[in-house]
């Protein structure tokens, strides 16, 4: 697995935005205050020229345009981490535009998540470099940074290799005043567990982390740009963990998912699964998230853990693709990193 440098003061940070961009005048805001936040740091921050641009269909400009800007940042030798601008439902459309050959040759923190997916999920199994699934750019730029935020630096500067679970979380949408909200946390956090291999309400397993947004993971899915099969080949004799986020789907959408990713062997050689928080979720048939994806998981005889900080339901823990994770569940979660 390739390891990108961890990046420090003096490194230039690139923003684009392959999927959506941002319009709003709150979200203007909080860009530039991001901005200031990370050059008070000691970095160099710059925008691609379609970052704050929204074609009013979910872009932020067309395919090819997005993917041009996106390889100049890789391309960029100063550039060290390149951030997305935002999420969206489009991102998808630049991927026959990208030069794979010379994302492997040039090795950067890609960082994004929800439909981002279509970059870090696909460029760690294809290239075989780790990327970042966590914040968007965006929410450097609150005024008081949570911790998750913190750690997220922290994380890529190298200064920690591991993190627990925030107590609190923020259920819902909710429309920025100024721009430099922090989250608004309005419930406990509360995970739950199946199959624990070390008692009663207990797990530990470890493994190389994959995974990302499953309305996205489902896209690429059979597709020339996912490696998955091969990534799953390849650190079989470490094993797989994964990890995943549901932002609109249903029972029977994920029932459906699970079973064919189960199919597809692409949960062969897993040895335990992490589910962030469903954000958009519609019960049919009256099956919660976690027994809809047990109907297809349970007989893997894996630890699954339902309820965790990742996606689109803030604070999020930044899990880096490729890397090889321990957890720990034990009245908490643990995730500890090694390259």
């Amino acid at each position: 697995m390739i390891f990108p440098e961890y990046i420090k003061a003096g490194d230039t940070i690139g923003v684009t935005a392959p999927s959506a961009g941002v319009s709003k005048e709150a979200d203007i805001v909080r860009f530039k205050s991001a901005k200031k936040r990370l050059e008070d740091f000691g970095y160099k921050v710059i925008f691609t020229d379609d970052v704050f641009k929204d074609d009013g269909n979910g872009r932020s400009t067309d395919a090819i345009t997005r993917a041009r800007e996106f390889m100049e940042l890789i391309e960029n030798p100063e550039v060290k981490y390149i951030c997305s601008a935002k999420g969206g439902d489009f991102l998808m459309e630049i991927l026959p535009y990208l030069d794979f050959n010379k994302i492997k040759a040039n090795p950067k923190w890609i960082q994004g998540f929800s439909d981002n997916t279509s970059l870090t999920f696909n460029i760690c199994t294809s290239c075989d470099i780790a990327t970042v699934y966590c914040n968007n750019f965006g929410d450097f730029g609150m005024e008081n940074w949570h911790s998750s935020v913190e750690e997220n630096l922290k994380i890529l500067e190298g200064e920690i290799n591991s993190q627990k679970n925030y107590d609190m979380y923020e259920d819902d949408y909710y429309d920025r005043v100024t721009g430099l909200e922090s989250y608004n946390l309005t419930k406990p956090v509360s995970m739950k567990l199946y199959n624990g291999n070390k008692g009663e309400g207990k797990a530990d397993f470890s493994g190389r982390m994959i995974g990302g947004c499953l309305d996205v993971v489902m896209d690429t899915l059979g597709t020339k740009y996912e490696n998955v099969k091969g990534f799953v080949e390849k650190y079989k004799d470490e094993g797989i963990v994964w990890y995943l986020e549901s932002f609109l789907n249903n029972s029977e959408g994920v029932m459906r998912n699970m079973w064919k990713m189960k199919e597809l062997g692409w949960f062969e050689n897993t040895k335990g699964i992490l589910f962030g928080r469903e954000l958009m979720y519609e019960k049919f048939s009256e099956t919660e998230f976690d027994e809809a994806c047990m109907t297809m998981l349970e007989e893997l005889k894996i630890p699954v853990i339902f309820g965790v900080d990742i996606g689109h339901k803030a604070p999020q823990l930044c899990i880096i693709n490729g890397a090889y994770y321990t957890i720990n569940y034990d009245n908490g979660l643990k995730l500890t990193y090694r390259k």
